[in-house]
């Protein structure tokens, strides 16, 4: 596959499929698993306020969430990237399936995202995975954000959060934050999509990865294709979720220097580097 080729993550691949300790945290919509022969058997459901499972497979919420979910952890041969299959999933929804969404991330409050976060660190995740965008941003809900985050870090967690498609420039308080990993989506050639959003906070701290027309499973066990920052987002966090299934005793902390490494590729004003999963693999060999 050529996203996976892209950002070298076929050669981590073939080293590990995961383990089920680690833990990938999906903060997103529920996720249709109706077809059992496709997707890991290591899936945990949060059991909060909204159902983890489908109701409705063609909501926009079901859609979002199985299409990203099985980027992750995906049986390798059904179609989608599979990044790490023998990793845990755990469903974690930020929005129902009665919302009607238009663009291509669905969106919370600041509140939301916050405790979403807290209750996926509480229940054991390893990496946290969010394409979402915050519809309220205001200074208690950005303060929220940034407790959260700190939470996260605290507790040794990789967050990976998509940077969002509406084509701007600028930071928020999720791109801003010195531990998460903002994403941007590139085309298969790795030029950046003209839809991701840039910020000098997301050059700095973030990675850009393969997010146009990435083959995923739908309601319907049936493969389409997405696109954006949604798509993107999930190679990193499966990148981090091997590399923790690799080497067990590292910390979030070297998993994360080991991903957004100036060795990795050269940082511009508005555009991080590629992700480049075996030079981070090699980094953390050499040290293990």
């Amino acid at each position: 596959m050529i996203a996976l080729e892209l950002v070298s993550l076929t050669p981590v691949m073939e080293r590990t499929s995961g383990r089920p300790e680690i833990v990938i945290a999906l903060i997103d919509g529920p996720v249709l698993m109706q077809d059992a022969a496709l997707w890991s058997n290591n899936v945990r459901q949060f059991r909060g306020n909204l159902p983890a499972t489908c109701a409705q497979a063609s909501s926009a919420a079901c859609m979002h969430g199985t299409f990203v979910a099985s980027i992750v952890a995906a049986k390798r041969g059904s179609g989608a990237p599979a990044i790490c299959p023998d990793c845990t999933l755990l469903v974690r929804p930020i929005f129902s399936e009665a919302d009607k969404e238009n663009g291509q991330m669905p969106s919370a409050t600041a509140d939301e995202l916050a405790q979403a976060i807290v209750d996926a660190v509480n229940s054991g995740a390893s990496v946290l995975n969010f394409s979402v965008s915050v519809a309220e941003a205001s200074v208690a809900g950005q303060e929220q954000l940034e407790q959260a985050l700190n939470y996260a870090a605290a507790h040794d967690v990789v967050t990976v959060q998509a940077a969002g498609n509406q084509g701007m420039v600028g930071g928020s308080a999720l791109t801003s934050h010195a531990w998460a990993i903002p994403v941007i989506a590139c085309d298969d050639s790795g030029r950046p999509l003209a839809s991701s959003n840039l910020s000098a906070s997301t050059a700095k701290r973030g990675l850009r990865a393969p997010g146009e027309n990435i083959p995923v499973i739908g309601g319907d066990a049936a493969v389409s294709t997405i696109s954006g920052t949604s798509a993107a987002a999930p190679f990193v966090a499966g990148a981090a979720a091997l590399l923790r299934s690799a080497f067990p005793r590292a910390s979030a902390a070297a998993v994360k220097l080991a991903l957004t490494s100036r060795k990795s590729g050269q940082r511009l004003s508005l555009v991080p580097p590629l992700l480049n999963a075996w030079t981070a693999y090699q980094a953390l060999a050499g040290t293990a």
